[in-house]
């Protein structure tokens, strides 16, 4: 039976996870889920109360495809080079790509991003990219969830997955009402204001997005 995976997303910058390019795509931070999810799951990232966004949904995606972080690295050169940061871009989506790791290298090198050398193993530790053509992306704009799903939220660093299963149905259901969102970006990421930031001064890896 396919789980449902939620987790409290503290720094939503557009990278984790990667909405743009209509491919939305979980390539770095969250290395549990990745290793462990299947085609079906679905993975939700609720706000935190610091937005004042408790229960509510950031962003929603179907599993719909699993590449290992290697082929997705081959994937983006020949498919989506997009995702490929490019953090001198005027472009903010452009800066915020998450197939950062080069693994033409022993060991792979990190691309100028949100990330750098001490997120490393973390992110290599999930082994794969998650890939959906089914999400739902609300950003800045959070959209609440139901009182009837509100035990899915989890405030805490880890995720849930098992103690959703009684909720599995009804998420989904939910979810898939939300027409005006399915495969979209309704708002740009909260937390873009700090990447900009860190794009103006010439800096990258000025966020805490470690999870």
């Amino acid at each position: 039976m396919p789980r449902l995976y939620t987790y409290c997303i503290p720094f939503d910058d557009g990278a984790a996870p990667n909405p743009f390019w209509e491919l939305c795509t979980l390539n770095i931070c969250k290395p549990a889920i990745r290793r462990t999810a299947k085609k079906g799951d679905w993975v939700v990232a609720t706000g935190s109360k610091r937005f004042g966004f408790e229960g509510m949904v950031v962003y929603a995606m179907e599993v719909t495809g699993i590449m290992t972080m290697q082929d997705y690295q081959i994937y983006c050169k020949t498919q989506l080079p997009e995702k490929i940061p490019n953090w001198k871009s005027s472009l903010y989506m452009e800066r915020v790509g998450d197939c950062i790791y080069d693994f033409s290298t022993i060991p792979p090198k990190v691309i100028a991003s949100v990330h750098d050398q001490r997120h490393m193993a973390r992110d290599l530790g999930g082994k794969n990219t998650l890939l959906s053509d089914n999400f739902y992306y609300f950003g800045e704009e959070p959209r609440k969830l139901p009182d009837s799903l509100l035990k899915i939220v989890n405030q805490r660093q880890a995720h849930r997955s098992t103690a959703n299963q009684p909720y599995f149905d009804e998420f989904v259901e939910w979810i898939l009402d939300q027409h005006d969102a399915r495969n979209k970006v309704l708002a740009l990421p909260k937390s873009r204001n700090e990447i900009m930031e860190s794009c103006a001064t010439g800096n990258y890896c000025l966020t805490a997005n470690i999870l």
